[in-house]
């Protein structure tokens, strides 16, 4: 998938899930239940163990949109390519791993804090730029940089629930990404993955209810 394509498909879906955690079957079940839910753009971070297999098992699945996270080198980002991811996000801004990604010819969205490495970073070539980590007044920060900003297609995703998702987009945001809020911790503990699949639902529906 072309970093354009993905761009558009982000702009279409609005909002990822993306999963951390420490089993992989639990990744697994976990990813299932959020697709049940409706998200089609979602996120494996390096953390899983298999990852690269997972990524592979879920990029059978014409219908979805799969990329790797917490890439931090530019062999995390060959080897998830390599598996079938189709975009590629990182914690951190580092301009050699976007040029992997654009060598690789797919999408990557950098961590960035404030407006310069954001500008720097979409000046470079970045499709997007994950706001990492979130501050305290969240979509109030996304408004305010985009004020002088408004180029900047900016995605919100540490801390991201499903009060403050609305939030974001009125205040501007290219997009969202749920992380621990959609897969909370006692949930894949305790392997109730129907409440995640009724949580994803809540989200996604409070996402599209936001008028562009």
């Amino acid at each position: 998938m072309r970093a354009d394509d993905f761009l558009a498909a982000m702009y279409e879906a609005r909002a990822s899930a993306i999963l951390r955690t420490k089993d992989a079957d639990t990744a697994r079940q976990a990813m299932l239940a959020a697709i049940r839910g409706g998200f089609r753009v979602i996120e494996f971070t390096m953390t899983i163990p298999g990852v690269c297999e997972l990524i592979a098992e879920f990029r059978q699945r014409a219908e979805l949109i799969v990329g790797a996270g917490t890439i931090l080198t530019i062999e995390d980002a060959r080897s998830t390519v390599a598996a079938g991811a189709q975009f590629l996000v990182s914690p951190i801004w580092d301009p050699p791993i976007l040029h992997a990604a654009q060598a690789l010819g797919v999408a990557f969205m950098p961590g960035c804090a404030t407006p310069s490495e954001m500008w720097h970073a979409q000046q470079s070539g970045a499709s997007l730029v994950k706001l990492f980590p979130g501050p305290t007044e969240g979509p109030n920060w996304v408004k305010q940089a985009l004020g002088p900003l408004p180029m900047l297609r900016i995605v919100p995703t540490n801390g991201v629930h499903l009060e403050n998702a609305p939030q974001y987009l009125e205040a501007g945001a290219f997009g969202v990404g749920f992380t621990a809020h959609l897969f909370a911790p006692a949930d894949l503990a305790a392997k109730r993955f129907d409440a995640i699949e009724e949580r994803a639902r809540a989200m996604l529906a409070a996402v599209n209810a936001v008028r562009r």
